[in-house]
């Protein structure tokens, strides 16, 4: 039928239009610039060809589906990723990365189903290597400091539309293997070889353009790669270790950790709950890795053997075909040795598409099967059947591209308004920030990071209330209502964050924080903010800032035996911190011990010498304390305190969720202290 042609190519053309332009989407309307832009346009993308192709079927009255060798594995692959999701603790966290790896697996499977002629296959390669193209262009002028996009954000030497020189080289050096494989029977026919399914001599132009052009925006990139940026990728020990961790150390679920790791997508959590103390000797150790040191070990360690196995699967099937495809072979290779981002992840479908989609032009494991339902009840009835099969199928497509277009456009909106609460908030609009804010949360509720931020706003509009009030005089009914109002809801976001993601150290820190600032203006607060920074350091266990945050507390509690506890075992945790040696002098200091303050604040000296600044203000402290001043240094306090209030309000207290032990705190071992 003719018009179930005419849909085939208009899914063809949009699905080589997402090819062509998904490595160069971009926008600053999002709160991520390179990476959700480029997650909803393969969404909405693959969600109007699964709606085009339900028309199809519904046009011919039939229900075809083309199956390839790697159907199985792929939706094995999907199936172990989103069954980690569901055992995740982060489960909300886990289910976003999911969906959004889901929306990059349907790509391969609309593809098969439509690209099903030689110049479909070929118009989806020279979509992809257009793209590559234009990527490469913007590296080889940018190098030369000529910027062809008119954006501000956009004018330096090692700007890239993928967001990463790494993933730039990824996605360029995998299209030139693309474009020379293409080539390939040309070649072979330049040295007199015999060779088969040569293409025409434009194409085989176009691929020698593509090669070069992309060949030099490569040479670029790695220089770039070398010579400025010099990424930092997590070292593979540690990310061995981390994933080795994550399947085998996870308390309390360790059947479901070793099967189905910690939940796809949630590798920041793996890396603060099982990185080493030795970590803390890199240069790095105060950074939060959200890639492992490769898409397979960090597949290993968020969807565990299960997810791990699935991938491995996939890539016994590919290297069962003959011949093999190296653009995809390349691919794989670079997944077990480099980090994937969104960009690169969603290259693997595309390359499989693009293989399964030249295989399927000749080989007969690449076939349609047409699906029928019948019945043996009456003669003839399953014909009548098998013509409603087609609307069955069409009203299911519908259903879940309604659903999917209703939940990614939320998705989209909630975003896109919480960007503009942060654009707000950057230019002291407190109350709008608040307004956009809400209108957030109220489309999407499961981010933990919008109640995290949420809290701190709502923290900041009442601490400005607050600090409106003339001193000695005392807030009007209404203004002290909407005082409590703001602190009840800052606590109530936070707690949420803790309860959607609740081994996100930074979840739990951020609810101490927000007590923290109430100390003596709400009951219980200390005791409150002293709970959630220790839920912080059983999730961050080997991290000095955690230590030195909770010793904070208690040096603003005037407990100074605590804070010194505290400050001592962030020291030993990382024997050259500046900052944990200044906390414990200070807390010695309070606690009469000049002798010692003295011997660690000329720890501080050593350490920081090469800071002028530093230097200078550290001088001064040790004359002071040689001269026995007290200098009553303020350390570590929060960002908003409130008034004292007699008597104190009351708060809600945390809902402590429970959260497995994962590693025992780092025993305290004596440091050397300098004479």
């Amino acid at each position: 039928m003719r018009f179930g042609f005419y849909l085939e190519k208009l899914s063809v053309g949009l699905l080589g239009l997402l090819f062509f332009a998904l490595p160069l989407i971009l926008t600053t309307l999002t709160t991520d610039t390179y990476v959700l832009p480029k997650q909803l346009a393969v969404a909405f993308v693959s969600l109007i060809v699964l709606l085009i192709l339900g028309v199809k079927m519904l046009a011919e009255r039939g229900v075809k589906i083309r199956r390839t060798p790697f159907d199985v594995p792929v939706l094995f692959l999907l199936l172990s990723v989103f069954l980690s999701s569901g055992f995740a603790l982060n489960r909300a966290e886990s289910l976003t990365a999911s969906v959004s790896l889901l929306f990059s697996a349907l790509l391969f499977f609309l593809v098969s189903q439509t690209a099903k002629e030689k110049k479909d296959v070929l118009f989806l390669i020279g979509s992809y290597l257009l793209g590559a193209v234009l990527v490469a262009l913007n590296a080889i002028l940018s190098f030369y400091k000529v910027y062809p996009l008119p954006l501000e954000f956009t004018r330096f030497q090692t700007f890239t539309p993928l967001g990463s020189l790494l993933d730039q080289g990824v996605y360029l050096a995998v299209a030139l293997v693309l474009a020379v494989y293409m080539l390939w029977p040309f070649i072979k026919k330049l040295f007199k070889r015999k060779t088969k399914d040569e293409l025409p001599l434009y194409l085989n132009i176009f691929n020698i353009l593509v090669s070069v052009l992309v060949l030099l925006g490569l040479g670029f990139t790695v220089y770039q790669l070398v010579k400025v940026q010099n990424p930092i990728i997590l070292p593979f020990v540690t990310g061995f270790q981390i994933a080795f961790a994550a399947i085998s150390q996870d308390t309390g679920r360790l059947i479901q950790a070793f099967l189905f790791g910690s939940g796809f997508g949630t590798f920041a959590t793996d890396f603060s709950r099982f990185k080493q103390a030795a970590f803390n000797q890199t240069a790095f150790w105060n950074l939060t890795f959200f890639k492992s040191s490769s898409f397979v070990l960090e597949l290993l360690a968020t969807a565990g053997v299960a997810g791990a196995a699935s991938y491995l699967f996939l890539l016994y099937k590919i290297l069962k075909q003959k011949p093999l495809f190296v653009p995809l072979l390349v691919f794989i290779f670079v997944s077990f040795v480099l980090p994937l981002s969104f960009a690169t992840q969603a290259l693997l479908f595309v390359l499989l598409s693009i293989f399964a989609g030249l295989e399927g032009l000749s080989k007969k494991e690449y076939f349609d099967v047409e699906l029928a339902l019948v019945t043996l009840k009456k003669e003839g009835a399953g014909h009548g059947l098998s013509r409603l099969l087609p609307f069955i199928v069409f009203v299911v497509l519908l259903l879940l591209v309604a659903a999917g277009g209703l939940l990614t456009g939320r998705f989209a909106m909630a975003n896109l308004t919480f960007q503009k609460s942060l654009t707000a908030a950057s230019q002291n609009k407190g109350s709008e920030a608040y307004q956009e804010q809400s209108k957030a949360l109220v489309l999407v509720s499961y981010n933990d990071a919008y109640h995290r931020v949420f809290s701190q706003t709502n923290l900041a509009l009442a601490n400005s209330l607050s600090a409106q009030t003339p001193q000695g005089a005392s807030p009007s009914a209404q203004t002290q209502q909407t005082i409590y109002t703001l602190i009840q809801q800052s606590i109530s976001s936070a707690k949420t964050a803790t309860d959607l993601s609740p081994q996100t150290a930074l979840n739990w820190q951020n609810l101490s924080s927000v007590y923290r600032s109430l100390i003596g203006f709400g009951r219980n607060a200390d005791s409150f903010a002293i709970s959630a920074n220790q839920e912080a350091v059983l999730l961050d266990s080997t991290n000095p800032q955690e230590y030195l945050n909770l010793g904070g507390l208690y040096y603003q509690l005037q407990l100074w035996d605590k804070a010194v506890e505290q400050f001592q075992t962030a020291v030993n945790l990382k024997p050259d911190f500046a900052n944990g040696y200044y906390n414990l002098g200070h807390a010695y200091e309070q606690k009469g011990d000049l002798k010692t303050a003295l011997a660690h604040l000329k720890t501080v000296r050593t350490l920081v010498q090469r800071d002028k600044a530093n230097s200078e203000k550290i001088d001064r402290e040790i004359k002071d304390l040689e001269k026995g001043i007290n200098t009553s240094a303020t350390l570590n306090q929060p960002n908003a305190a409130f008034p004292i209030q007699n008597p104190p309000v009351s708060i809600p207290a945390p809902i402590t969720t429970p959260v497995p032990t994962l590693v025992p705190a780092p025993t305290a071992t004596p440091s050397p202290t300098p004479a």
